[in-house]
């Protein structure tokens, strides 16, 4: 109790009593001792903050908005990706077969404008788009060259066409006993729709009897030497392929020399049946020491490479002492003729075994051979016959 009047003495004895009561029952009004209640009270902890809660259904009824908003985007971009897809593999609008050129440099830009103005799209610009889409993926881009696009041919396709690159392989074809500068003439012959030369470059003229007849597969823009080397590089192949499988006996000393005799027969007669025939004739004089005796020698040692002569052969020419008349010279000619094909070289290399030494036409395309002279000249004379029966 002195404590409580030392503490209260400024304070009036009612203040003092209620002070106290308020100490003894506390902040929730639990009663307390009188030795508790004297005792100092902690200050009262700020009321608690509480949170509000949004209501389940609002979070709800908004991540179902969001999932509605991303699945009609999916949709849509899935309708669309299809449409798309579905316009480059449309047929297009080209009504025929048509060989377009795109020359090298042209941009993409270009490169659709002018297949629009050909009639291969009706859509350059989805052409365009479509073309730099598929370079990025595949890291290529469109190739200068000449293409055959088909009737109908969807943007897909042509797409595909420009980057793989593949151009239009052309074909000629160079038949056997042609002399090489007429070869080389028929190239540069080769020209386009519109005129255009197909092979690029000049071209010379290689040695007598070093190319190949046959069918050969270039590209626009190729270089005729690139076609010319193909030419002599399968001549080789094909050359040293018949001299490896040449009969023993032929008396042809050398590859040069079987192409030299294979080219006389190469003009001598366009039957296959008959080259083995007419090879076995020369190989025969040949080892008898005598004269060839055949006319395309006289020819091509008045014209050479030119090939034709355009005229009967004069009676002058058959006597004229050239390096190629075989009427006057012993042996070969110096050289080839023209460029023989494979079935003269392989007759050559492996000629009929005859004692045949003669032939002449006889009016059908074909030859009359014989073994002796006497035969020979009722076969020439018979040949005659038939050339005056033609006249009259």
């Amino acid at each position: 109790m002195a404590k409580v009047a030392a503490d209260d003495r400024s304070v009036s004895p009612e203040d003092a009593a209620e002070r106290a009561a308020a100490r003894a029952f506390g902040r929730r009004g639990a009663l307390q001792s009188p030795n508790e209640a004297l005792q100092p009270q902690p200050a009262p902890p700020p009321p608690e903050r509480r949170h509000r809660r949004r209501p389940r259904r609002t979070v709800l009824s908004t991540l179902s908005g969001i999932l509605s908003f991303v699945l009609v985007l999916a949709v849509g971009a899935l309708i669309g990706i299809g449409s798309v897809a579905e316009r480059f593999a449309a047929p297009g609008p080209l009504a025929n077969d048509k060989v377009v050129f795109i020359a090298k440099g042209t941009s993409r830009g270009d490169i659709t404008d002018q297949l629009e103005r050909e009639g291969v799209t009706d859509d350059a610009l989805m052409l365009n788009a479509g073309l730099l889409l598929a370079s990025l993926r595949r890291s290529e881009t469109p190739k200068a060259g000449e293409y055959l696009f088909k009737s109908h041919v969807s943007l897909a396709a042509v797409i595909n066409t420009l980057l793989e690159g593949k151009p239009l392989q052309r074909k000629v074809t160079l038949p056997e006993g042609l002399t090489s500068q007429q070869i080389v003439d028929r190239l540069k012959e080769l020209k386009d729709e519109e005129g255009n030369p197909l092979l690029k470059g000049d071209m010379h003229v290689p040695k007598e009897g070093t190319l190949m007849p046959d069918t050969y597969e270039f590209a626009r823009g190729d270089t005729g030497e690139s076609v010319l080397k193909r030419m002599q590089d399968r001549q080789k192949e094909v050359l040293n392929e018949v001299w490896a499988r040449r009969a023993a006996d032929v008396p042809i000393k050398s590859t040069y020399d079987l192409v030299t005799l294979a080219s006389i027969v190469e003009k001598e007669t366009g039957k296959a049946d008959e080259r083995p025939r007419v090879a076995g004739v020369f190989v025969n004089r040949l080892t008898r020491h005598m004269k060839l005796q055949s006319d395309p020698t006289i020819i091509y040692g008045l014209v050479g490479g030119k090939g034709t002569l355009g005229r009967p052969i004069l009676k002058s020419e058959v006597e004229a002492s050239t390096p190629y008349n075989t009427y006057v010279i012993d042996g070969l000619p110096p050289g080839p003729i023209c460029n023989p094909g494979r079935a003269a070289m392989e007759a050559v290399g492996n000629p009929a075994k005859t004692k045949e030494l003669y032939f002449v036409a006889d009016g059908t395309g074909g030859h009359a051979f014989a073994e002796t002279i006497d035969e020979h000249l009722k076969n020439v004379a018979r040949w005659r016959q038939i050339e005056k029966d033609a006249k009259d």
